[in-house]
């Protein structure tokens, strides 16, 4: 259980947590609900800037409390919680990508660069028109505490919604799956590519991929790749 004064703590900013696009919920009493019977396992709500996460794993999920749990069981507890926040998460087993985003009519490419276990997006065309001053417009956070001992990575992600919405970064986050958790080499092989020798990269090789995966393709208004 969290430190009782943490916890006070906590709920008395949630007034001010709640207005945060990333935490705010459309199903206000089934939040409570799910919060209430998480109590014991989960920490709650903290706040923090876009960009510039401290957070461990530690400060949202009771470990102790988790230690004689199977790796599926974490796997349950953490999707049942977070399948009720406005944002979106991953549980990852063990196991600087270039991902398209399908458009209307095309796709816009995101250059993804690991900071540390965060793994942060930005729009490629503001990669070339502001290099080093392009901000992150989606980070997804890995938590590795439980990698050894349970064989998973759990996973969770903050956006800027006035770039991408939900459905957007989820999009980009499935293809971090795609292209790292996967048996086939010829995928990690991209990926290797697009960072050692980007002049034989190939970007179609890439949106191939995606289409064959049938990622991303609720973006498009008829939901078929081959129309485009």
């Amino acid at each position: 259980i969290c430190n009782p004064d943490v916890y006070e703590s906590r709920m008395e900013k949630r007034s001010e947590v709640k207005n945060q696009p990333v935490w705010h919920s459309k199903q206000g009493e089934f939040v409570r609900c799910v919060e209430e019977k998480a109590r014991l396992i989960f920490c709650f709500p903290w706040r923090r800037c876009m960009g510039f996460n401290d957070v461990t794993l530690d400060l949202i999920l009771n470990l102790e409390m988790v230690k004689e749990k199977t790796a599926e069981e974490i796997k349950q507890i953490w999707k049942q919680y977070y399948s009720a926040k406005d944002t979106f998460y991953a549980v990852i087993p063990v196991s600087s990508p270039c991902c398209p985003l399908p458009l209307r009519e095309g796709y816009e490419f995101f250059m993804g660069q690991w900071v540390g276990t965060e793994l942060h997006y930005t729009a490629l065309i503001n990669v070339q028109t502001r290099g080093e001053g392009a901000g992150s417009q989606l980070i997804l956070y890995h938590y590795l505490e439980l990698q050894k001992e349970k064989g998973i990575v759990l996973m969770t992600a903050e956006m800027d919604t006035s770039f991408l919405n939900v459905v957007e970064a989820h999009c980009l986050a499935n293809q971090v799956k795609l292209f790292y958790a996967t048996d086939r080499p010829e995928l990690y092989d991209l990926v290797e590519t697009f960072n050692h020798r980007p002049s034989e990269f190939k970007y179609m090789a890439v949106i191939a991929e995606l289409e064959q995966n049938g990622i991303g393709k609720e973006l498009r208004p008829d939901g078929d790749f081959e129309n485009v």
